[in-house]
């Protein structure tokens, strides 16, 4: 079930989206509206690798080596890139077994601490993956394929999103304090 509104009571994530954040959550919008628009155009092109790929290689017997890290690298970008959009939604996946039987203030207080816990992952996610990106530019570390290509890539593809993600989760903490405060 998705992060979302329980029948019969407040709907908490309306709230989020009308409190945006401040300076640092508009930006944080606009930034994921951008990086939607540039997910869907690399699923687009992700796509349109594949499909050549299958058709040179059905039609011409010839192999192309390049077009299954450039699609993996371009849909690693729109995966990670566009979690904090999702998160901005409420959109990820959680167990919501006990939010009906849950009070309102109660409710609050639980995606409090999902919100706590989830940038605490995150941020130990975002750090590594950040660390992977630095060594792998000093290091030169690429792919094992002909073509070679940096594995930085992904890798800074993979932290980017993840701190996108840890901005998203700490303003939506800063906006539950602010609702719990006034409850």
């Amino acid at each position: 079930m998705m992060h979302g509104p329980v029948p019969g009571q407040p709907d908490p994530t309306s709230a989020a989206q009308r409190e945006t954040g401040g300076p640092l959550g508009h930006v944080l919008a606009l930034v994921n509206r951008a990086i939607l628009v540039l997910a869907a155009i690399a699923l687009i092109v992700a796509c349109g690798i594949l499909s050549y790929s299958v058709a040179v290689r059905s039609l011409f017997h010839s192999a192309t080596y390049w077009q299954d890290e450039a699609a993996v690298f371009l849909l690693v970008g729109a995966t990670f890139l566009t979690a904090a959009f999702v998160q901005s939604q409420r959109g990820h996946i959680g167990i919501e077994a006990f939010t009906g039987l849950l009070p309102p203030a109660v409710n609050r207080i639980r995606l409090l601490l999902v919100d706590i816990a989830s940038l605490a992952f995150c941020g130990f996610f975002a750090w590594k993956s950040w660390t992977l990106t630095h060594e792998a530019y000093v290091d030169g570390q690429v792919s094992n394929s002909i073509w070679s290509p940096p594995l930085a890539i992904p890798y800074a593809l993979m932290a980017a999103g993840m701190t996108l993600l840890c901005l998203q989760i700490a303003v939506q903490i800063v906006n539950s304090f602010g609702r719990i405060k006034r409850a």
